[in-house]
């Protein structure tokens, strides 16, 4: 984006900076580029904004490394609102920015200590964890989260991709089902949990996987690798001993799957899409 800085006023980049907010964009280059060149001398006169305008600023600098700058607007922040855990916040964001984890932690831990219902900061510390290459610990830590929110879908998603990267496929599959309960109407999330169960193998699995890309492709008519997965599962259960009494069944349906999938007249080619069926851990 163009912006020509000597032309706006200081009331043009207020403005800006609250458009941007409204839209939730960050323009984080844009943002420095435009405090230091207009708004920077000025913000005293933006009022009521000026607290929004500050943290918007320091967020930016952050995703640009201009630290000096975080550090000033947070000092400014701090001499307002003393003891405020929204800037103490912004003070551990610094700290990790830096890579100063051991300060952040200590930062972090003091803020879930005013606040122990305060959700943000156990989440920063758990992937301060994950920055450290600290996998098992986050695990720890984010099953001791999820233990107190336990509606938080995103930390059940977040934990179902950390066990599958250690291979803990029955516990990835755990998580998906939770995160299946908030989202029944998904297909998407019905699709992830048949290609976990897919990937775990075995015949109980392979049926638990067809149901599941069933209810996907019921969902959404349209999953083209929901249709891929039936058809993967009906052969490899038709070629088990176990299910022999359900082999027309299964027959029937692969035949099927088969024909919706070459009346589609799929770019991909059928094996290379049956390649990337399955989960591979990280």
């Amino acid at each position: 984006m163009s912006l020509d800085y000597e032309k706006m006023s200081w009331t043009d980049v207020r403005d800006q900076f609250r458009t941007w907010r409204e839209e939730t964009g960050r323009h984080s280059e844009e943002v420095v580029q435009l405090w230091v060149a207009v708004l920077e001398d000025k913000v005293h006169k933006t009022g009521n904004e000026r607290h929004l305008i500050l943290e918007q600023v320091i967020i930016a600098a952050l995703d640009t490394a201009r630290f000096d700058i975080a550090t000033e607007c947070t000092k400014q922040l701090a001499l307002e609102f003393p003891g405020s855990l929204r800037v103490m916040k912004f003070k551990a964001m610094r700290y990790e920015a830096l890579e100063q984890y051991d300060e952040a932690d200590e930062v972090l831990d003091a803020i879930i200590a005013k606040d122990e219902t305060n959700a943000a900061p156990r989440k920063r510390k758990i992937a301060i964890l994950k920055a450290r290459g600290r996998r098992l610990e986050a695990i720890k830590e984010l099953n001791e989260y999820l233990k107190k929110f336990m509606s938080d879908q995103e930390t059940w998603h977040e934990l179902c991709n950390m066990y599958l990267a250690e291979g803990e496929f029955g516990k990835a599959a755990f998580c998906m089902e939770e995160v299946l309960l908030h989202n029944p109407h998904s297909h998407l999330i019905h699709q992830r949990l048949a290609e976990i169960r897919y990937t775990m193998g075995g015949v109980e699995n392979m049926e638990s996987a067809r149901t599941y890309y069933s209810q996907a492709l019921k969902l959404n008519p349209h999953n083209l690798r929901a249709l891929y997965g039936i058809y993967l599962c009906c052969n490899q259960l038709d070629n088990s001993r176990a299910v022999s009494s359900k082999r027309k069944e299964l027959q029937k349906l692969s035949q099927w799957a088969l024909e919706q999938l070459l009346s589609k007249q799929t770019i991909v080619p059928l094996e290379a899409a049956f390649g990337n069926l399955e989960i591979k851990s990280n």
